[in-house]
């Protein structure tokens, strides 16, 4: 308790901060009395995540979490170690994260014991929408009406602030004019719609509250947290808004209450933001996230895909820093969101990003932007599902295929834990009419489904998602099984030529995998002498000099008898 006092006063250093922790130690007790379900101590190699949506399988008078289950169950459970359930609470908007409440199940879905009845399938990441609330939530409603208890929930600003120096995540106000119940007019601060208020962590009332919030996701069985849209937690005028020193503070003290009641409880945050501000969650290796989301990966392979150069995503692999035994990157390609750019701006010169924009906006591609502190706007997301944003309209399913499988050997074969979408183990396109019925370039990446028609799309051998699912679940079953892809054994980039992606991940006992991707349509040779096996195949390989790649091959090569 005594860091988390410190921080406390960090935080609030004009506040009764005795009051503040007392209430926190009660809440914290409360949990500790309870019958906890066991956490797994340690990340390893099986833990693969798939990202879904609770409703994402559908069925007549069915909650839509039975039937996620029922396919999970027959298709999914052996693969994934872990399923990251997008935010499954009643919402008003942006498909759950405009949580109206955080402690109920959206009816849709089911209940919680519909979440209970998972949890013995798997392990369950639930998302902590932390940054704000619905305006349709009772807490909002509320202040409207003048209730003094929220009366400091929400930040009200005058609206002839210069709030410039914000940063803005869209290309939407920072504040939305609400009138309160009493006809009084306010201005509050939204970051990221009018429908999604942001809540003021100025006020330590709001935060003993999320702290509640936390507390009940673990004792609801969560086992992963995802702490969404984390940076924007603190506002202070005249600075960015974004990572601040308080926010990174707060972030702590949620990993000191989960270490405090449920040791093997995984924080992540979730800051879509440029390498140097991500990889800043991890705070000193042991006191912030446990993981932090790995997002230049997804645009940087596809540009390296899109353009048959590995040449960028080598040298930032090359600068990644190493993770402790208590820290490791969560690596993804696609996600209920788009493929973000600002990520790899510093890395991709600029012009390059455009040129790539305007080719995958050719081929179908939609993209989202944002407003800059000049007023001008630039892209921030290509919305896109990642099978098609790899290929063009033109091409056969088999080139389709090689392409998306490369792509995930990287995701599957970096230091990190892996999450695959799961659109993307459904080899989905792009949904059009989602986009049409919603008016959300996102929703190109949401479809739902119904159970009996996915389920024989996936059984059938002659269709493009049976292609996808069989061979992608197929490379994930064979990393599971070699302990070499540990998240933390070590990586060391190679240098085996601009069209190619190649490492080795070496462990203490000097055993060494070299993982060799091939990034074009083309033949590629790359120098290479040893005895391996090929982990995928089970041959054994025996190379004199060299080594040939067929277009957008990839090789894992265990060496043998001491060879590196």
């Amino acid at each position: 308790m005594k860091k988390m006092k410190k921080r406390l006063e960090f935080i609030y250093s004009n506040q009764n901060i005795e009051n503040i922790l007392t209430s926190m130690k009660e809440r914290i007790t409360e949990t500790k009395t309870k019958s906890l379900k066991r956490r797994k101590q340690d990340w390893d190699q099986e833990d693969v995540v798939l990202i879904t949506y609770g409703d994402q399988f559908y069925e007549k008078n069915i909650p839509t979490l039975k039937s996620f289950k029922n396919i999970f169950d027959s298709y999914l459970e052996d693969k994934f170690e872990i399923v990251h359930l997008l935010p499954f609470y009643p919402y008003s908007s942006d498909d759950g994260f405009s949580v109206i409440d955080y402690k109920k199940v959206n009816p849709i879905l089911g209940d919680w014991k519909e979440i209970e009845k998972l949890s013995h399938s798997t392990r369950i990441m639930f998302d902590d929408v932390c940054n704000h609330i619905s305006a349709k939530s009772d807490w909002f409603q509320e202040y409207l009406k003048g209730n003094p208890k929220y009366e400091n929930f929400f930040t009200e600003m005058d609206p002839n602030v210069d709030l410039s120096a914000v940063t803005r995540p869209r290309a939407t106000p920072v504040l939305t004019k609400f009138t309160l119940e009493n006809g009084e007019e306010k201005y509050i601060w939204t970051t990221f719609s009018e429908d999604q208020i942001d809540l003021n962590f100025s006020n330590p009332q709001v935060l003993l509250k999320m702290v509640d919030v936390l507390l009940f996701y673990i004792e609801q069985g969560a086992e992963y947290i995802r702490l969404d849209a984390i940076g924007f937690m603190w506002k202070e005028i005249g600075t960015t808004c974004i990572h601040h020193e308080k926010t990174h503070e707060i972030v702590k003290l949620f990993r000191d209450v989960v270490d405090e009641v449920a040791k093997g409880t995984v924080i992540i945050t979730e800051t879509n933001v440029p390498h140097k501000d991500n990889v800043s969650y991890f705070g000193n290796g042991n006191d912030e996230a446990h993981m932090v989301y790995q997002f230049p990966l997804p645009p940087l392979v596809l540009y390296s895909i899109h353009n048959g150069n590995g040449s960028a995503l080598s040298d930032w692999a090359r600068q990644l820093p190493p993770t402790s035994s208590d820290t490791t990157f969560f690596n993804f390609l696609a996600s209920h969101d788009g493929i973000g750019v600002n990520p790899i701006r510093g890395i991709i010169p600029e012009e390059e990003i455009l040129l790539m924009i305007e080719d995958l906006k050719e081929e179908g591609a939609l993209v989202s932007y944002k407003k800059n502190s000049d007023g001008s706007e630039s892209p921030y997301e290509i919305n896109v599902t990642y099978l098609d944003a790899l290929n063009k309209k033109a091409d056969d399913d088999l080139i389709r295929v090689k392409r998306f499988l490369v792509a995930h050997s990287i995701l599957l074969t970096l230091p990190g834990v892996p999450a695959v979408y799961i659109q993307s183990i459904l080899g989905s396109r792009n949904d059009y009419e989602g986009v049409s019925k919603t008016g959300m370039n996102r929703s190109i990446n949401r479809q739902k489904y119904d159970m009996n028609e996915i389920e024989n799309e996936l059984t059938n051998t002659d269709t493009l998602r049976n292609m996808v699912f069989t061979e992608l679940t197929d490379i994930i079953q064979k990393r599971k099984n070699e302990a070499l892809f540990h998240p933390n054994v070590k990586m060391e980039v190679l240098d085996l030529g601009e069209k190619v992606f190649a490492f080795k991940r070496v462990n203490e006992q000097k055993e060494n995998l070299w993982v060799i991707h091939n990034l074009t349509n083309a033949m590629v040779n790359c120098d290479l002498t040893g005895n391996f096996v090929n982990i995928i195949t089970g041959e054994k390989v025996e190379l004199d000099n060299s080594v040939s790649l067929k277009p957008y091959e990839f090789l894992w090569l265990k060496a043998v008898n001491g060879e590196d």
